[in-house]
């Protein structure tokens, strides 16, 4: 359903059937390529105990496109959320980009989490050239220097230049790809480029919460693939040793993925994770 939040709408939705259950709100990664199917398949599956709200954010998906594409007001939408779901309190989860605005939700409203659950992602902007790097390396794409350079700093023309570009870095994200499958997932998103160029271009620039994450003190775990390509480990254990006692678990036969390539792994040490905190 689309819902007004801070005067955009977002496209929402909550699994599961107990009213009394306690809310878990998700954000997914990639704005402008990413959407609530990211979350729907990592946390869908705690609908059984939990009242899970995924959404498509400002400027992603089906959501509407009205600025701005600032961290600020990705976490302002997440606060109005849990007030327009009726909690007080909640735990956060969130992958790759996503996880940078759960752990920017984390700092500013400490008081406000139940718990914390990351997937993949970096508390910098360092893990860029990290990524850069992979990218060049990786025999499974012939990497285009040019389009390349624009994804990771931002400089994508126009929606066809998103997909296009999008298509070609795709490979990289999975344990084991399977080329059957590309044109099927480039064309099942919704391209929204200015949301992605904000994203990498400004946000990023000054984006880094290291000195910050000591302050968190809701129970966290730090998820991360051993084959993460674009958000790799070192950034999941840096986030670790920050977090007052943090857990972190890698998945061995993972990419930037472990829900779609180790889905009963993820789940049951997400599940353990949030039965003993919450």
């Amino acid at each position: 359903m689309l819902v007004t939040i801070n005067g955009n709408a977002l496209d929402v939705e909550i699994l599961g059937e107990n009213p009394d259950a306690p809310l878990l709100i998700a954000h997914h990664g990639a704005p402008g390529l990413g959407s609530r199917n990211e979350p729907l398949m990592a946390f869908g599956p705690l609908s059984d105990t939990f009242r899970v709200l995924i959404f498509d954010a400002r400027g992603s998906g089906v959501s509407g496109e009205s600025g701005p594409f600032t961290h600020e007001q990705w976490v302002a939408d997440v606060d109005a959320l849990r007030q327009w779901a009726g909690a007080e309190s909640f735990v956060m989860a969130g992958g790759s980009y996503g996880g940078f605005i759960a752990m920017e939700y984390a700092v500013r409203h400490p008081d406000r989490l139940r718990a914390l659950v990351l997937r993949d992602t970096s508390a910098d902007h360092e893990h860029n050239d990290l990524a850069i790097a992979n990218a060049r390396a990786s025999d499974r794409v012939d990497i285009n220097e040019d389009m390349l350079m624009r994804m990771m700093e931002g400089r994508i023309r126009d929606n066809d230049d998103f997909k296009n570009s999008w298509r070609e870095l795709l490979p990289l994200y999975d344990f084991d790809f399977d080329p059957a499958t590309l044109e099927e997932r480039v064309a099942s998103v919704n391209y929204h480029f200015a949301t992605h160029n904000a994203a990498f271009s400004e946000n990023l620039l000054h984006y880094d919460l290291k000195p910050l994450l000591p302050s968190v003190s809701c129970p966290t775990l730090v998820t991360v693939g051993r084959a993460d390509w674009i958000t790799p480990v070192p950034c999941s254990e840096k986030i670790a040793e920050l977090i007052p006692r943090a857990g972190l678990e890698i998945f061995e036969k993972s990419g930037h993925s472990p829900p779609s390539d180790e889905p009963e792994l993820f789940q049951q040490t997400v599940r353990d994770f949030l039965s003993e905190h919450v």
